[in-house]
């Protein structure tokens, strides 16, 4: 990813940036990017029945490291599922405190299309803090009733089965029809069609800022 030295991925909750944009996560890092993870939750009021305390946060570990993230790298903050609305000026907050602390190239973040409330929170708080950075804003078919592919990012096999490995490092998400390798695939051949390349994954771009290298 030529001219972006460190990413950040923004992930509503766990598990958010493996499935939406695992495979440019593993391009990036594949191009010598340093990759920084940030979820906001650690979902325990939606962790299944049968599964211990902290179990979506050590899967998050293992499924970013999986992808080659360092683990200093991630950080798991502790809003509460399903309540960011509520928490809207400490959420910004902590991106203001981020975006000083690593000073990003780039940010992920969900798009502000998406119904769920927590990850429209995260979309639209993101445009606020990182007004002054890039921002492209992923896909999350199953909460998108609209979605602009305005940037696709061409990634390779290797991309594509280390997003597959990333997300089944979460057991407790397992049978999720978005979970599956033939959906992941399928979603990223879809999307490389488009293009008239094998894979691709797709998104929105609300700012784009070219510093150097227009001449």
């Amino acid at each position: 990813m030529q001219d972006i030295r460190k990413a950040l991925i923004l992930a509503p909750h766990t598990d958010d940036g493996e499935l939406t944009c695992g495979a440019t996560i593993s391009r990036m890092l594949r191009e010598g990017v340093q990759v920084y993870y940030v979820a906001f939750s650690s979902c325990e009021e939606s962790l299944p029945k049968g599964f211990a305390a902290g179990a979506l946060v050590r899967e998050l570990y293992r499924a970013t490291a999986s992808l080659g993230i360092k683990q200093e790298n991630v950080q798991v903050l502790d809003f509460k599922v399903r309540h960011f609305e509520d928490h809207r000026q400490d959420i910004l907050e902590s991106m203001v405190k981020i975006s000083k602390e690593i000073d990003p190239d780039i940010v992920f973040s969900p798009s502000i299309h998406d119904i769920h409330q927590d990850h429209v929170t995260i979309g639209t708080e993101c445009m606020r803090a990182f007004k002054k950075k890039t921002i492209l804003q992923y896909e999350v078919p199953w909460n998108n009733y609209t979605f602009d592919n305005q940037l696709f990012v061409v990634v390779n096999e290797t991309d594509v089965l280390n997003k597959i490995n990333a997300v089944s490092c979460y057991d407790s998400q397992a049978g999720r029809d978005y979970t599956s390798p033939e959906f992941i695939r399928g979603l990223l051949l879809t999307h490389g069609v488009q293009i008239g390349e094998k894979y691709a994954e797709v998104f929105e771009m609300p700012r784009m800022i070219v510093r150097e290298g227009l001449t």
